[in-house]
């Protein structure tokens, strides 16, 4: 699934550098820093905010689609994400790396069209050009290997509840450390490795019963 970084945004957040005697041109290219980005676009610099969505809009592609499965409404939801980061701009402070912050709200916008799908949950698998691969050690069942077992795991982490799915996704698709996984979902560490641990366990269960039912033909 390819995204493009077109996002239409309206200029209403307040600006950083209200004193215009001290406002001074941020020049903005590719190699610019974080910080730079962050300046410029609250500075009123279109380039700038548009480099962040280049530079984050696979992660938050990848972290939607991971959270909703493949489906027309992703491109909605990873509009609404931006959206929402260049509104809120405003409010980062720097205690954690903006892709953190950026991630966080696109774990924040899956959760709130999950709820609005909630009885209406589609399955649908991953795009075939990209499957979940957890690493190795950590996969939910190491038979998993064609479209139709990536299937059956898709729909399995649909049925995970939504507080467990968010760390199945972050820890086990995209990879993230425990420690990230906190920052960006704002809880304790803890809580982070026993929603892991639950979710592993029902990913393994559900697993176990789905394939075992489907390779005996749903024989008893």
């Amino acid at each position: 699934m390819t995204f493009q970084a077109t996002i239409a945004l309206p200029l209403t957040y307040p600006l950083s550098f209200e004193d215009k005697e001290i406002r001074h041109v941020i020049r903005i290219n590719a190699t610019s820093t974080e910080e730079q980005l962050i300046a410029g676009t609250l500075d009123g610099n279109e380039d700038a905010f548009r480099l962040i969505v280049e530079r984050y809009i696979d992660e938050v592609s990848r972290t939607v689609t991971g959270m909703l499965g493949a489906g027309l409404e992703i491109d909605d939801v990873v509009q609404e994400v931006f959206i929402k980061l260049h509104r809120s701009l405003h409010t980062f402070r720097g205690e954690s790396t903006l892709k953190t912050f950026v991630v966080r709200i696109a774990i924040n916008k899956s959760l709130d069209a999950l709820r609005k799908r909630k009885r209406m949950r589609w399955l649908q698998p991953w795009s075939h050009e990209e499957p979940w691969e957890p690493d190795s050690g950590e996969r939910a069942d190491q038979g998993i290997t064609d479209s139709e077992d990536l299937l059956i795991l898709r729909q399995a982490v649909d049925r995970l509840p939504e507080n467990q799915r968010a760390v199945v996704v972050l820890r086990l698709i995209e990879q993230y450390s425990t420690e990230e996984t906190a920052r960006i979902l704002n809880v304790p560490y803890g809580t982070v490795l026993s929603r892991l641990k639950r979710g592993v366990e029902k990913l393994k269960k559900d697993l176990r019963n789905t394939t075992g039912n489907h390779r005996t033909g749903g024989a008893s």
